[in-house]
């Protein structure tokens, strides 16, 4: 699976190899979210052009739907998830941009955002079985890479948030999950796109460019 990763990631994923092997043995004969080819999609790209970082816990566990990006979904996904739901809604209030025509946030990583899970992939038939076989070791190392390189941080619920601990207090931006569960105690009207982007320009960082239309 390493030959998915872009050359700059390599000195983060090297001391891994073995834990990435017994994971990739773990999950031969399983059925997972996303497709192998897409597992270290995150990776694909130079770290170098990523400057602000987006966590998400683990891939949506329904068939089809994710792509190896936090949050993201397939392009032709007609019935978006919740949480996408919502968060097309401050992103809508926050940009002003138009609503997006797709859940695919492929747009984003190529504008320098790392759409980064904690756990890289979810076992169909048992949800919770890839949070424990130790994608957390490698992807903590990748969120400490990403903030040795100067990226901001946007993190949504307690999840990301104890894992964006790695981050400078002043480049993390905090709020409650975008779920229908906690959405409307303060995810709404949190602005974390524009926030984002001030303080990129405060360290003399080039914004994002947050359109997806």
């Amino acid at each position: 699976m390493l030959e998915q990763i872009d050359r700059s990631w390599r000195s983060v994923f090297e001391p891994h190899a073995s834990l990435i092997s017994q994971i990739e043995e773990r999950i031969v004969n399983t059925e997972i979210a996303p497709a192998k080819s897409q597992i270290f999609r995150a990776f694909g790209v130079p770290i170098t052009s990523y400057r602000v970082v987006i966590v998400g816990q683990d891939p949506y566990p329904t068939k089809g739907y994710a792509n190896g990006l936090a949050f993201s979904v397939n392009p032709e996904i007609a019935k978006l998830p919740a949480s996408l739901r919502n968060i097309f809604t401050e992103y809508v209030s926050d940009t002003g941009f138009a609503r997006p025509a797709t859940g695919d946030l492929s747009k984003w990583q190529s504008a320098g955002v790392a759409l980064l899970n904690t756990s890289l992939t979810i076992n169909l038939n048992d949800k919770k079985e890839h949070l424990s076989i130790g994608w957390s070791d490698i992807t903590r190392s990748a969120l400490k890479a990403l903030s040795e390189n100067g990226c901001a941080a946007i993190l949504w619920g307690s999840h990301a948030q104890k894992a964006g601990e790695v981050f400078a207090e002043e480049k993390r931006i905090e709020s409650v999950h975008p779920s229908p569960l906690s959405a409307y105690r303060g995810f709404f009207g949190s602005k974390p796109f524009t926030r984002a982007n001030e303080l990129l320009v405060a360290n003399n960082r080039k914004p994002i460019n947050w359109q997806l239309a």
